[in-house]
């Protein structure tokens, strides 16, 4: 499979976190990905595999020898039911279990396209996001995780037909991003913790913190130096180097908003100090906006 390079993209337009309304992110989701593109899913190493295109972010499935094991949703029940026919192309073992790597409508909207009944695993912190989602969209009711992860690292699956490990490092891109770890194919799938061409997205609202983010993509890579291709949720499968690539960015920018705090200047001064300009309408704080409210306490 070929792994799409970050480090040479990292530098260029800025992806803004999302301010109070997970609503509003939803909406701006489907907008920021063309949703036309046909669903499709490709085999990345062994039973791993991607699923791009339809509604909302990238997912994935794991196939065993007796189950299959989802990871993310969709954004629509109807990309759900097209993602479980891809999946019946390949195996005729049933779906047994969803994983769900963090709360954004386009990694969740689609649960309802799953059958009742499921296994549905997350962060406990991503439970109660779901719960305040159910509020506007009544069919996540029947899709509430009814397994928590209950430690920073749990094997949910080992069998000598694959392996899978949940792992938990902290707040991130939202206070409850899980990573799911396939030890044998030397992959992991990190939800919306690697962006291509554009600035992480930082939900404040969702708890989300950039300094956990940076500690998390660390974490990634000490995981295991084994750990060779990295899946997201909007991006083609990186490498080691793009993630630390990211890192030395977000790095970059955090120790230089840090100066410009220490030396007294205002959120403007330091928004045009990275030249950003908000034009009108602009709804969500940059990563630099964000980096200045940790640090200041706002």
């Amino acid at each position: 499979m070929k792994i799409r390079s970050l480090a040479r993209t990292v530098p260029a337009a800025v992806l803004f976190a999302a301010a109070a309304s997970g609503l509003m992110f939803q909406a701006a989701a489907a907008q920021e990905r063309p949703q036309t593109l046909p669903l499709s899913a490709e085999q990345v190493r062994g039973g791993l595999h991607l699923v791009k295109g339809g509604s909302g972010a990238n997912t994935a499935f794991y196939i065993t020898g007796k189950s299959v094991f989802a990871i993310d949703a969709k954004m629509s029940a109807e990309s759900a039911t097209a993602m479980l026919e891809e999946i019946g192309k390949r195996t005729p073992a049933p779906v047994t279990t969803v994983i769900i790597t963090h709360s954004d409508g386009d990694h969740i909207n689609g649960l309802p396209g799953f059958p009742k009944g499921l296994a549905v695993i997350a962060h406990e912190n991503c439970k109660a996001d779901i719960e305040k989602a159910a509020v506007n969209l009544p069919a996540l009711v029947d899709y509430i995780p009814n397994r928590i992860l209950g430690r920073d690292r749990e094997t949910l699956y080992k069998e000598d037909d694959g392996w899978i490990d949940l792992v938990y490092f902290g707040p991130a891109h939202t206070s409850g991003d899980l990573v799911v770890w396939f030890p044998r194919e030397k992959a992991v799938f990190v939800g919306d913790l690697l962006f291509v061409g554009r600035d992480p997205l930082i939900h404040r609202y969702k708890n989300g913190n950039s300094f956990g983010y940076v500690k998390t993509l660390k974490g990634l890579l000490e995981l295991s130096p084994q750990v060779e291709i990295f899946l997201s949720g909007h991006a083609d499968p990186l490498g080691r180097s793009d993630v630390a690539g990211l890192i030395a960015s977000m790095e970059e920018k955090q120790a230089k908003v840090r100066a410009l705090v220490e030396e007294g200047r205002t959120l403007e001064e330091v928004k045009k100090a990275f030249g950003i300009e908000d034009p009108p309408g602009r709804r969500w704080p940059s990563l630099v906006e964000t980096i200045y409210l940790e640090l200041t306490a706002k």
